[in-house]
């Protein structure tokens, strides 16, 4: 879970966590499992993946959605990679940014290219560009794009 929040990010919103997954699921074929870090009171979505970007041979995206359309899609894989697009209030960058790779460092963010806030369009967005970087295997295509998907 990110711990560089400033202010209030909001209550998880469930049917939004529902809704990434369906997403992911119909959208991307390494996805192995999916599932809720607890049944009753979720806080967020797990995405098994059975491969990574480049030497990674599995990955997990960890995603959290709230009332208030702040989010968390945080990768990391078996390669040790991290990052993470994020829309949250914080002190460190503006409340849409990006952590980059390798270990998603909360003094290296940089403003992210997502500038859609609708919860499909930002999951798109956030999978085109896992797409893209996994296919090139180049990391620095995660931030490639212009206002992505």
């Amino acid at each position: 879970m990110t711990t560089d929040r400033a202010g209030e990010f909001g209550t998880i919103y469930l049917p939004a966590l529902q809704r990434i997954r369906t997403l992911w699921l119909n959208l991307e074929p390494v996805v192995a499992e999916t599932g809720y870090d607890d049944p009753v009171t979720p806080t967020e979505l797990r995405i098994e993946l059975t491969d990574g970007l480049g030497d990674a041979d599995s990955a997990r995206f960890d995603i959290q959605w709230s009332t208030l359309d702040n989010y968390s899609f945080h990768y990391v894989d078996s390669a040790d990679v991290n990052w993470r697009f994020d829309r949250h209030p914080n002190t460190h960058s503006p409340d849409r940014h990006f952590h980059s790779p390798p270990d998603a460092r909360t003094v290296d963010t940089e403003p992210s290219c997502i500038r859609v806030g609708e919860v499909s369009l930002v999951t798109r967005a956030v999978h085109t560009m896992w797409r893209v970087a996994y296919e090139s295997a180049d990391l620095n295509r995660l931030k490639s794009m212009s206002n992505p998907p």
